[in-house]
């Protein structure tokens, strides 16, 4: 890939077609193509699918298009800047916009027995349990970005542009192990995170995310030989006030997703304790009795 300038034309025109490229564009059009023809098959059935899950999964395939084929990736060569938002597109906008889409479910809903028994050992191997460990998967998102972008590594990758793409579809996938329980549309094996856990999760990535952006901006050297230091310093505050938002905007539904969660747990309760009918012989009855008259615990 050449480097190219920026201006009106290019950022109109400069889509990328490499092999890399129109593999990546192929395989797209083949998820689209399934995910479509699943919600055509649950439609036949009788069963409806979010439309609001179909739109964020074909978009979410539409971000990965535009980070690693569109003029976006082609300004990558000359322009920190551009690297910084590819970066950002591939590990925290496409992955949530795909989980939202549930395409686990969706599979599950509509293949045939023998992929999903298939799909569902690959789910619950040990292999797929170690790589999506929290903490492995904690360091997929987090250390990588350190390794990459605070060591001569960016420099090599961007001088073997095939080396550079596996390391994108590395960080796609490391981003898709990250957001998938946070996410949680599709079902979780194994490693099931709580409201709590999910922000903890994306609050603990906050103060890494800034360190790394005020390091980048804050260095007296550029991050890679074809780009200048204002460009590095630049992407740096890109890296840093970006996925600083992303975060934010990552905890609020979460947050209240947790509050609502703990109403509907108070008002099945307040339900259970009306309706029920006591029996003062029922120890059962009668322990419940007990702990509804108690008196708060003093501190």
């Amino acid at each position: 890939m050449k480097p190219i300038k920026f201006n009106l034309t290019t950022a109109l025109t400069a889509w990328g077609f490499s092999p890399f490229q129109i593999g990546v564009v192929i395989v797209l059009i083949c998820l689209v193509a399934w995910y479509l023809y699943g919600t055509y098959l649950l439609a036949a059935k009788g069963r409806n699918w979010s439309n609001w899950r179909s739109l964020s999964f074909v978009v979410g395939l539409a971000m990965i298009d535009i980070a690693l084929q569109s003029p976006l990736a082609a300004f990558t060569m000359s322009y920190f800047q551009a690297h910084a938002l590819q970066h950002l597109i591939l590990m925290a906008a496409a992955p949530p916009l795909l989980a939202l889409g549930a395409p686990s479910t969706l599979f599950l809903q509509t293949a045939t027995k023998n992929h999903k028994t298939l799909w569902l050992k690959i789910l619950h191997s040990k292999p797929f349990a170690v790589i999506s460990h929290p903490i492995v998967v904690w360091f997929l998102y987090y250390g990588a970005m350190f390794a990459f972008f605070l060591t001569p590594a960016i420099g090599f990758a961007m001088n073997h542009m095939a080396l550079m793409d596996l390391i994108n579809v590395g960080f796609l996938l490391g981003a898709t192990l990250f957001w998938w329980p946070i996410v949680a549309v599709d079902p979780i094996p194994r490693w099931h995170m709580d409201y709590g856990a999910k922000l903890v999760n994306l609050l603990i990535g906050v103060p890494v995310e800034a360190f790394l952006g005020i390091t980048i901006m804050m260095n007296h050297n550029t991050i890679a030989p074809m780009y200048t230091l204002a460009s590095t310093h630049a992407g740096g505050g890109i890296l840093w006030s970006m996925s600083e938002l992303f975060s934010v905007v990552a905890v609020i539904p979460i947050f209240f997703q947790w509050m609502h969660s703990e109403d509907r747990k108070s008002l099945r309760h307040d339900r259970l304790v009306d309706s029920a009918v006591f029996d003062p012989e029922s120890e059962a009855q009668a322990a419940i009795v007990a702990v509804i008259a108690a008196p708060p615990a003093r501190n």
